[in-house]
C-alpha cells in the first residue's frame, strides 16, 4: 500500500496573494481618505467618511486579522513536519486551508493493524479563544471519546477551554493518538455505550474493537473524491523493489539514495 499525496501550494499561494491584494487595496484607501481638498473658499477641509467607507474601513480591518489567523495555520503546518505523533499523517486539503485530511496507522494495543482516515477542520476563528479544531473520522471507529453517529472526535471534553497560546494542531492530534492506547475512559463522555462496555464486559468491548480494525483495513483503498489523502493498492514495481531492498539492505537507515539506484540498475541488467 502507498500512500499518494497531492500538492496543496498552488491553492494556498493564490489564497495568500488575495489577501495581499486587499492589504494593498486598504493602504490606497487609507491614503486617499487622509487628502485634504480646496473647498470653494480657497479653504482646506478634510472630506468627512461616510458610512459606506466606514463599513469598507471595517471589512478590510477583518480580512487583516483573517489572514493574520490564516499565516498561524501555516506556522502550525510546518511545525508539524517536526513534530507530528508517530504514525499520523496530515496533509492540507487542495481548495481550503482550514480543512486537512489524515491517516492514523495503530501500531499496538486493542487496535493494532487499525489505518483510520480522518478530516481536521479548523473555524475560520481559529487562532482565537476557545476555537477548537474538528477532528471527524471517515470509518467507524468504536471509542469512548468519538461520537457514534457522526464520527467526530469529542475534543471539548478534552479541552473544555482552548487557548491559542497553549493548544495547536499538535496538541489535537496527540490526544487523537491517545484515545487509541488508552485503557482507561474515566474522562470520556461522547460514546457512553462503549465506555460501560470497556469496563462490565471487555471481552466483548474487545470484539466491538477488532471489529472498526477490519473495517478500517477492509476500506483503506476507498478513498474521498476531495481528498488529498489516499491509499492506492501497491504496482507490481512496487513489491519488485521492496523484495530487491530486503535481499541486499540489511540496515535500511544507513542506505544510501545513490545505493539504491545501483541495485535497481543492476537488476535491470540481469
Amino acid at each position: 500500500m502507498k500512500v499518494q499525496q497531492r500538492r496543496p501550494d498552488d491553492g494556498h499561494h493564490i489564497a495568500v496573494s488575495r489577501c495581499t491584494s486587499r492589504h494593498n487595496s486598504h493602504s490606497l484607501c487609507s491614503t486617499m481618505s487622509s487628502k485634504q481638498t480646496l473647498n470653494a473658499k480657497g479653504n482646506m477641509s478634510t472630506p468627512t467618511m461616510t458610512p459606506r467607507r466606514l463599513v469598507s474601513a471595517a471589512n478590510t480591518d477583518e480580512d487583516r486579522e483573517q489572514a493574520l489567523r490564516d499565516y498561524k495555520v501555516t506556522i502550525e503546518y510546518k511545525h508539524l513536519k517536526a513534530h507530528a505523533p508517530g504514525g499520523v499523517y496530515l496533509i492540507p486539503s487542495l481548495h481550503d486551508l482550514r480543512r486537512f485530511y489524515g491517516i492514523i496507522f495503530i501500531r499496538r494495543g486493542l487496535y493494532t493493524n487499525g489505518i483510520f482516515k480522518f478530516q481536521m477542520i479548523l473555524p475560520p476563528e481559529y487562532n482565537s479563544v476557545d476555537a477548537r479544531p474538528m477532528i471527524q473520522f471517515l470509518s467507524n471507529v468504536y471509542n469512548p471519546h468519538v461520537f457514534p453517529r457522526t464520527m467526530e472526535l469529542d475534543v471539548e471534553s478534552a479541552y473544555p477551554s482552548w487557548e491559542p497560546s497553549k493548544h495547536y494542531l499538535v496538541t489535537i492530534l496527540t490526544f487523537m493518538k491517545k484515545i487509541f492506547y488508552s485503557k482507561s475512559f474515566a474522562d470520556a463522555h461522547a460514546n457512553l455505550e462503549a465506555k460501560e462496555l470497556s469496563e462490565s464486559d471487555p471481552d466483548a468491548y474487545r470484539a466491538q474493537v477488532e471489529a472498526c480494525v477490519r473495517d478500517s483495513q477492509r476500506d483503506v483503498f476507498v478513498n474521498p473524491d476531495d481528498s488529498t489523502a489516499r491509499c492506492t493498492d501497491e504496482e507490481l514495481s512496487h513489491r519488485v523493489l521492496r523484495d530487491l531492498l530486503k535481499a541486499n539492505v540489511k540496515d535500511p537507515q544507513a542506505v544510501s539514495k545513490a545505493a539504491i539506484l545501483s541495485m535497481v540498475e543492476k537488476a535491470s541488467k540481469c
